[in-house]
């Protein structure tokens, strides 16, 4: 079984050299320092290492299992869970007024990363925990914030998103569980699936965040409000009292994440589960966005941190695997697989597609915290606008990727990577859930090519190609790196010309939804492979000049130019196709009819 490594250096190479630590300029993280930054990720890196990543394998082998109404995990699991939380892991990117340490959001993506990395199944749990203190931290009264805040941001409390039910999907308007008012609590009964991590025994505590309606509320999104509805009830003095109404009726049975408990959840079997509003009354679906949107960004990550393990599991076999024939030897001597221009092309493919999501996210992340803590209301603004532009393409085309980069992974393998205990397989099986996850794939894209392109008629996404075209430029100029600049400028061209597509057919009166819905999905994979080649596009940049400086590490940023070549000059082309996808228009679509098919 291979282990895992936190790639350290990459991470670093973001952070300093392509973000420049910009967000450490910002006056709220005046005393973050590079050097604490750098211990930071080591430490992280030490816990993914040594405590998560060794129960990955065993913990999908195990599984989780449910006795009487409890939920037991694998083996090791709630003492590596107790490491995260004894080490400060779950409020490293909260607010110190809130209990937390108040890194940057860009840290702590980076250190996400690595723990999904490390075990996918067990970095689920802190991972809604973080969209249930956002939550609760904007919209909560200061009596709920009293109680139940601190033991969420310290992690000794786990939070969960109760949305889905049975006959409501996506479609969150059909939602049926009922909150009935008594005193200054709520009574609600109904069933949740697809909880995750919604029982387990790692935590004393467990905070449910639930959709539902009041006797009196209108049908549709109006109606729903939010309710936090503890297992066990919290006392004035913070202590727990009597198990709430709430149990797990089942656990799914799941392709991957075997690991992780996926829940049903009943609420109300005796006398109703007790609640408490969180925010305004019938606005629950906007408070549960404010986790959603906390959470999309996190999904795409925790994609990427998959993707990167499955890149150093795949290297690792290649360059053991011996078999056939060395290319590059006359008389054909033996050689291992990483040889063969073939696995040579899978394993780039996937290297540099993970380097460009990753340098995406964090790019995203950091505008994350200039949105959050920018000095005037005009650059936050501005860099809130690229964040609500980025976050369905980090979320979306990372998680799409990452099961592509994983599939890969096991073809390099061949036949071992089709056999459970080599551990290819299983990143493969645990990652097809992120690109269903937190609203489809399908449904961030739409969010992109409909909500978010058509309010502002594409001003953000037009003002990220303007930089695009900037470094594009500057390739250019540089005699080593032009054929690179030509490549990314055709891309920002090709996405340009498919904007003004969705814009001019979306805004249809008649016919402008079923042209968004058509174009939405190759829209967004365009724009993903633009906008990590424009990542990639910086690196290769930065690598040249501290190759020309002579700087240490020569093989790290050479290394980095490869990943860079392959990515502008291999990768962004099939990415440039779906430019011609869109210009195809949707008649085929129109004109398909699923009951004769």
């Amino acid at each position: 079984m291979i282990s895992y490594a936190a790639p350290v250096r990459d991470y670093r190479f973001v952070l300093e050299e392509l973000l420049e630590h910009r967000s450490l300029n910002l006056s709220h993280f005046d005393e973050t320092t590079p050097d604490l930054i750098e211990a930071v990720l080591e430490e992280a890196a030490r816990l993914a290492n040594e405590v998560w990543a060794p129960l990955n394998h065993t913990g999908d082998r195990e599984g989780v299992r449910l006795e009487n109404d409890e939920v037991i995990t694998p083996k090791g699991f709630a003492e590596a869970y107790r490491a995260y939380i004894d080490g400060g892991w779950n409020g490293i990117g909260v607010d110190e007024t809130l209990g937390g340490q108040g890194l940057p959001e860009v840290v702590a993506s980076a250190v996400q990363e690595m723990l999904h990395g490390a075990n996918m199944a067990l970095g689920l749990c802190p991972m809604l925990t973080a969209g249930a203190i956002e939550a609760l931290s904007l919209h909560g009264n200061d009596k709920l914030k009293a109680l139940y805040l601190e033991k969420l941001v310290s992690g000794e409390w786990t939070g969960t998103m109760n949305l889905t039910e049975s006959q409501a999907g996506s479609d969150l308007s059909q939602v049926r569980t009922k909150a009935v008012q008594k005193e200054d609590h709520y009574r609600l009964t109904g069933q949740k699936i697809y909880i995750t991590w919604g029982e387990h025994d790692m935590a004393e505590n467990i905070l449910h965040f639930v959709l539902a309606r009041t006797p009196d509320a209108p049908q549709g999104n109006k109606g729903i409000s939010l309710f936090l509805v503890p297992k066990f009830l919290v006392n004035d003095d913070g202590s727990l009292g009597e198990r709430n109404d709430v149990v797990c009726a089942s656990l799914e049975h799941k392709l991957g994440i075997h690991a992780c408990p996926t829940c049903t959840l009943s609420f109300g079997e005796k006398e109703g589960a007790i609640g408490y509003l969180v925010g305004e009354s019938g606005r629950g679906l906007n408070h549960m966005f404010t986790m959603m949107n906390e959470a999309r960004h996190k999904v795409g990550v925790e994609g990427i941190g998959v993707a990167e393990r499955a890149c150093q599991q795949a290297l690792d076999y290649a360059l053991e695997r011996m078999q056939g024939r060395s290319p590059k030897v006359r008389g054909g001597a033996s050689c291992s697989i990483a040889d063969h221009l073939d696995v040579r092309r899978m394993l780039l493919s996937m290297r540099a597609r993970t380097d460009g999501l990753r340098a995406l996210a964090l790019y995203c992340a950091a505008q994350m915290d200039q949105a959050r803590h920018g000095a005037d209301d005009d650059t936050r603004q501005q860099a809130q606008a690229r964040v609500d532009i980025l976050i369905p393409v980090v979320k979306a085309f990372s998680t799409d990727q990452a099961v592509d980069i994983t599939s890969l992974g096991i073809q390099v393998h061949g036949g071992m990577g089709f056999i459970e205990e080599g551990g290819a397989a299983q990143l493969l099986r645990d990652v097809r859930i992120a690109p269903i996850y937190e609203g489809t794939n399908g449904i961030q894209a739409l969010d992109l090519a409909g909500r978010k392109l058509q309010r502002d008629g594409g001003a953000a996404l037009c003002a990220l190609l303007d930089e695009v075209e900037t470094t594009a430029g500057a390739l250019t100029e540089n005699s080593a790196l032009k054929s690179l600049g030509e490549s990314l400028a055709q891309g920002s061209a090709d996405l340009r010309a498919a904007m003004a597509i969705l814009l001019k057919e979306g805004g249809d009166a008649d016919n402008g939804p079923d042209a968004i819905q058509a174009y939405a999905t190759p829209f967004l994979s365009l724009a993903g492979h633009v906008l990590c080649a424009w990542q990639m596009s910086r690196a290769a940049l930065i690598a040249q000049a501290a190759l020309d400086e002579g700087k240490g590490d020569a093989d790290f940023y050479r290394a980095k130019l490869v990943s860079a070549d392959f990515a502008l000059r291999h990768w962004l082309p099939e990415g440039r196709a779906q430019r011609a996808v869109i210009e195809a228009g949707m008649n085929t679509l129109l004109d398909f009819e699923p009951t004769s098919y």
